[in-house]
C-alpha cells in the first residue's frame, strides 16, 4: 500500500453526525447463526492535522446503549459476564496511527473495554466529501471494519457445546459507519 502524508480533508476537528452514523457488531451463536447488535449512543471526532502523523481519531461508546433486539440479552451483555457496564460504562478508542492513501486506510489505536486496553487495527474505507444540500455543511464518510477477541478484553463467559462449538463466539466483528461534519471556516 502506498502512503500519502496527509488526509484529503480540511485541517481541524471534524465532528460526528450521529443521525447518519452507526456502530454495529456481529457474533456467532451456537456456532451457527450470526447475532447482530449495535450501540445507539456514541461520539467520535477526527482531528485532521498537517499530515497523517498529526491526525487523530477519538471515540466513546455508552455501553448501556447496546441493542441486539432482545432485552434479556442486552442486560446480560451489560453484566460482569461481558461489559461490566456498571463499573466500566464506556468503551473508548484513541488512534495511535493512520496509514494509507486515497480510499483505503488502516487505523490503529487503543481500545479500552471492560477495564482492559488493547491495540486494535481497523480497515477504513473513505468515501470522499460533499456539501449537504440541507445545511450547506461539508461532510465526509467512512466505514471502518475489524474484529476483536472477547477474551482479550476479559470477557471469558461461554458454554461449551461439544466439539469446537460454543454458545457465543470469541470473535466479534465490528462495522462502524460515520458521517463527519467539517470544522466551521475561520475568518
Amino acid at each position: 500500500m502506498t502512503t500519502t502524508t496527509a488526509l484529503p480533508l480540511t485541517s481541524g476537528t471534524w465532528t460526528l453526525d450521529p443521525t447518519h452514523s452507526s456502530v454495529e457488531f456481529t457474533v456467532r451463536h451456537l456456532g451457527l447463526a450470526k447475532v447482530r447488535g449495535n450501540f445507539t449512543s456514541f461520539d467520535a471526532s477526527l482531528v485532521v492535522g498537517d499530515d497523517l502523523a498529526t491526525s487523530k481519531v477519538t471515540a466513546a461508546i455508552d455501553l448501556a446503549s447496546v441493542d441486539t433486539g432482545n432485552a434479556d440479552r442486552d442486560a446480560h451483555l451489560q453484566s460482569t459476564d461481558f461489559f461490566d457496564s456498571a463499573t466500566h460504562p464506556r468503551m473508548t478508542f484513541e488512534s495511535t496511527s493512520i496509514t494509507g492513501d486515497g480510499e483505503a486506510y488502516v487505523l490503529v489505536g487503543d481500545l479500552a473495554l471492560n477495564g482492559v486496553t488493547r491495540s486494535v487495527a481497523l480497515d477504513v474505507e473513505f468515501f470522499g466529501t460533499t456539501v449537504s444540500p440541507l445545511d450547506q455543511t461539508t461532510r465526509s464518510g467512512f466505514t471502518a471494519t475489524g474484529a476483536i477477541s472477547r477474551k482479550d478484553f476479559g470477557m471469558e463467559f461461554n458454554v461449551a457445546l461439544g466439539g469446537d462449538k460454543y454458545l457465543v463466539s470469541d470473535k466479534v466483528n465490528i462495522e462502524i459507519n460515520v458521517e463527519l461534519i467539517a470544522p466551521a471556516p475561520t475568518s
